[in-house]
């Protein structure tokens, strides 16, 4: 029975992991948004206001390396929506955790828009560098949530 126990608290162990990483990355979206649209005005004018702000977030070249992470919390919120009747899959939750360790990784000379991008935004934003660092050891080291 000790095994299961083990076993139970690992499964339990992700899905708990993703419901605490799933604000920080909503923050850190947030916060990335917010430093692409300085950069944006810088080139192209003050954005009139947040209607504006939002289409062009969801149809200009500007944003788009943004747009897998918009959908990938749209991914967590589907898997941790509690009004399915169904049970979460733990293998499901560490997919996804293992997803956003791979997908905020900064990388100058990325192959992707986000990974390069990202990169950016990090080099000229300290406040992201700093939730960046925070998200990416918690993402590393499991037990760093379970503090909170």
């Amino acid at each position: 029975m000790s095994a299961h126990s083990s076993a139970d608290f690992s499964d339990n162990s992700a899905i708990a992991r993703l419901k605490e990483i799933r604000p920080e990355l909503l923050r850190l979206h947030k916060a990335l948004l917010d430093s692409e649209r300085i950069v944006y005005e810088q080139t192209h004018g003050r954005i009139a206001n947040s209607g504006e702000f939002f289409r062009l977030v969801i149809s200009d070249d500007a944003f788009s390396w943004l747009r897998p992470i918009s959908q990938f919390i749209v991914q967590i919120d589907e898997l941790l929506d509690l009004r399915k009747k169904e049970k979460i899959e733990p293998e499901s939750a560490a997919i996804l955790l293992e997803k956003a360790r791979l997908m905020i990784k900064p990388n100058k000379n990325s192959l992707t828009p986000l990974g390069e991008n990202y990169f950016q935004a990090i080099q000229r934003d300290p406040t992201i560098a700093l939730m960046h660092a925070d998200i990416a050891q918690k993402l590393r080291h499991p037990n760093t949530l379970d503090e909170s």
